[in-house]
């Protein structure tokens, strides 16, 4: 019984880079509402390659729901890939649009 509760109270944390058209297509912003909507931690920014990395934290399902919409995008991106990298939970609050 302990081992479901403490599965129900997991965070796990993900980085993941976007590649394709993903600048300039409110890629960012769209990725901020819906980590907000789905109550994920975490952040998004542009990388100097043309790519789009973003930083997700929190519920496992949540985290799943993000990375789906990585893998699609909003209306005007192409995604041509999705690297996905396993982090240990760091205890982020909230979510942001970090720029560099």
């Amino acid at each position: 019984m302990s081992g479901e509760s403490e599965e129900r109270g997991a965070r796990i944390r993900r980085r993941a880079i976007v590649h394709g058209r993903v600048q300039g297509v409110a890629f960012r912003a769209s990725t901020c509402e819906a980590a907000r909507r789905a109550g994920v931690d975490g952040w998004v920014r542009n990388l100097a390659d043309g790519g789009v990395e973003a930083v997700f934290e929190g519920d496992p399902s949540a985290v799943a729901t993000l990375l789906a919409f990585c893998r699609e995008g909003p209306a005007w991106a192409e995604v041509n890939d999705l690297e996905v990298f396993d982090e240990a939970p760091r205890g982020d609050s909230g979510f942001e649009i970090q720029h560099t």
